[in-house]
């Protein structure tokens, strides 16, 4: 089984393929500046994930993802916007998400994501039963 991809490979794809959807295309400056890290870096990278098969270089057109590339991209997307919904339900204000989801969203398998998906659906479908779970945390009861 090929191993997966790191995480850096990861949140280098997942910028990638936003700025191609964003503006059309990925440079190498867009990538750098949304990362904040320096262009070499991401030349390096980007030669890297070339090597890997995640995306080829067309001369006038940028980066191109592959369809391996695109798939880690959507799938890193799909398990992102995942965590935020569940977190969101959870009235976790934003930048706490922000923060926590970039901590664990390369951690988690696929299955307790999958996992999460459902219990966010499962609240959205009861909000009777979430509101109840929000009522009882210890917290919410220190706060009264």
């Amino acid at each position: 089984m090929p191993s997966s991809p790191s995480q850096s490979t990861e949140d280098y794809l997942e910028r990638i393929h936003e700025l191609i959807e964003e503006k059309g295309y990925a440079r190498v400056v867009d990538i750098a500046s949304s990362l904040r890290v320096k262009q070499a870096s991401v030349t390096s990278m980007v030669q890297k994930l070339g090597e890997l098969g995640y995306l080829n270089y067309e001369k006038y057109r940028g980066l191109i993802l592959t369809e391996k590339g695109r798939t880690v991209a959507c799938n890193v997307r799909k398990r992102h916007e995942t965590l935020s919904r569940f977190f969101s339900l959870l009235t976790l204000d934003i930048e706490t998400q922000k923060r926590d989801i970039e901590g664990i969203e390369h951690h988690l398998s696929p299955a307790t994501v999958e996992i999460l998906a459902d219990l966010a659906y499962f609240f959205e479908n009861n909000p009777s039963t979430l509101k109840r779970f929000l009522k009882s945390r210890k917290s919410s009861k220190l706060a009264e």
